[in-house]
């Protein structure tokens, strides 16, 4: 399920930029996790997005608020609501505007992610020609969800050419293999080292008939993203202006996954834990930086201190422990502190279970970060963790998709009872957003019940 999902989740995740650390640190939030940073708009609605938003707050702050809040995510789950297909929904963006509009306005969740970000991105896809990834009605049926292609996109011997100058890499390299638009960028002319009159001349390059064709393709399919990006930002200030706060406002990545998924592929990455375990480390340590500077940015424009970061290769079945704490968590756990330091609240999604991993884990500040479970028991994650974080989660996928409003309702009064009830600050939520097939009835339910049992 996990590998299958590994679709653009990542959609706010950035080229990477080549600066050095003192950048990242300058770029600080002051109070932007406090309560006036995501203040509503001025108009009627203010006050409930601000009580809203304060549920959430909350909970981060280990402080239970006067109900559990609820979030809403979804991604295919919208077309199965607005009697769409998948397809439809990835290509027509204002009907998937209006669907995702009319189940945050019927559920009123404490919280929405920003819902066109994640099922209509049709036509981005085919402008930059994404190699990636297939979606719905190109690679895959119109009633089929994203698939991932896992593929080894850069090289072991490469890896020593990204880290020397990443910026180029991205260009030169791996922007043409991932994108269709950007073939001929591998013949950009590589200017560092010239100079004065030397610099003028470096441009000749550009005047290559592959790279003038790539440069005008990209152009096109930038203006494409600009306006898709407009489009969903009105989207998220309309929600606001309705009274409903996002969930998040940037996406990242865990800089092993982002290597292991985009870059080496699942077979090269886990051969590297063997052969290349020194070229790994200095990988994921430039993986971190890049990824912080990224979100750092990122957060900063969305003016949004939460950050959602899909978690794919921490869970128990991936590898051992010891490679975990060696290899996996360090750098994570760098990150989330780095972002923390930033002001910016770290929201992981703990994919698939990670029960095994519960107290290494814990060894972050109290206070800062959301974990979301997909799989882990929650109950048992509240045991652990319930001092350190909040949590988000986590009602299984199958129950929702196949069980019945009742069944939904007494899994929703356990989580309350074993959970909320006990001290946890729990957002809740489904495992992983609602799972495409679920019976509207079945989301009413959840709804419905945390209101009944919690607030």
């Amino acid at each position: 399920m996990a590998r299958r999902l590994l679709w653009a989740r990542g959609f706010s995740c950035n080229v990477l930029a080549d600066m050095n650390d003192d950048t990242v640190r300058a770029a600080t939030f002051p109070g932007i996790s406090d309560m006036a940073a995501c203040s509503g708009p001025p108009g009627p609605n203010k006050a409930a997005f601000d009580q809203r938003w304060r549920r959430i707050m909350d909970c981060v702050r280990l402080q239970q608020p006067d109900r559990m809040p609820v979030a809403l995510y979804a991604t295919f789950w919208l077309a199965k609501y607005g009697g769409l297909s998948y397809k439809q929904l990835m290509y027509d963006v204002e009907a998937c505007a209006a669907i995702a509009e009319a189940a945050v306005r019927e559920f009123e969740p404490d919280a929405c992610a920003p819902l066109l970000t994640g099922a209509a991105l049709g036509r981005i896809f085919e402008a930059v020609e994404f190699e990636q990834l297939q979606w719905p009605g190109h690679g895959v049926g119109d009633m089929q969800p994203y698939q991932y292609l896992d593929r080894e996109y850069v090289k072991a011997e490469e890896l020593r050419d990204l880290l020397a100058d990443p910026t180029g890499f991205y260009l030169r390299t791996y922007f043409p293999r991932i994108f269709g638009a950007a073939k001929g960028l591998e013949n950009l002319p590589d200017v560092v080292g010239t100079f004065y009159l030397r610099s003028i001349t470096a441009l000749r390059g550009l005047a290559h008939p592959d790279v003038k064709r790539a440069l005008l393709r990209l152009i096109e399919a930038a203006e494409e993203v600009d306006r898709f990006a407009t489009r969903a930002g009105q989207w998220n200030q309309r929600m606001a202006e309705a009274g409903f706060p996002l969930m998040n406002g940037s996406n990242s990545g865990a800089p092993y996954d982002v290597i292991a998924d985009y870059f080496r592929g699942a077979t090269g990455m886990m051969k590297d834990l063997f052969r290349h375990k020194e070229l790994l480390h200095e990988a994921l340590d430039m993986m971190r930086r890049s990824l912080v500077r990224m979100t750092v940015a990122n957060a900063r424009a969305a003016g949004h201190p939460v950050v959602f970061i899909p978690i794919h290769w921490a869970p128990d079945a991936f590898m051992s422990p010891k490679q975990f704490e060696t290899f996996w968590w360090p750098s994570f756990r760098q990150m989330m502190i780095d972002l923390i330091d930033q002001g910016l609240i770290p929201m992981p999604l703990w994919e698939s279970d990670c029960t095994k991993r519960l107290e290494v884990i814990k060894d972050i500040p109290p206070g800062k970060c959301i974990y979301w479970f997909e799989r882990t028991d929650i109950v048992q994650a509240h045991k652990v963790l319930g001092d350190r974080v909040a949590l988000r989660g986590n009602l299984s996928p199958s129950m929702m998709t196949t069980g019945t409003p009742a069944e939904v309702d007494a899994a929703v009064k356990r989580l309350v009872d074993e959970v909320w009830n006990e001290g946890g600050n729990l957002i809740l939520d489904t495992a992983f957003g609602i799972p495409d097939e679920t019976p509207v009835a079945n989301v009413r339910a959840m709804f419905d019940a945390a209101r009944r049992y919690a607030g």
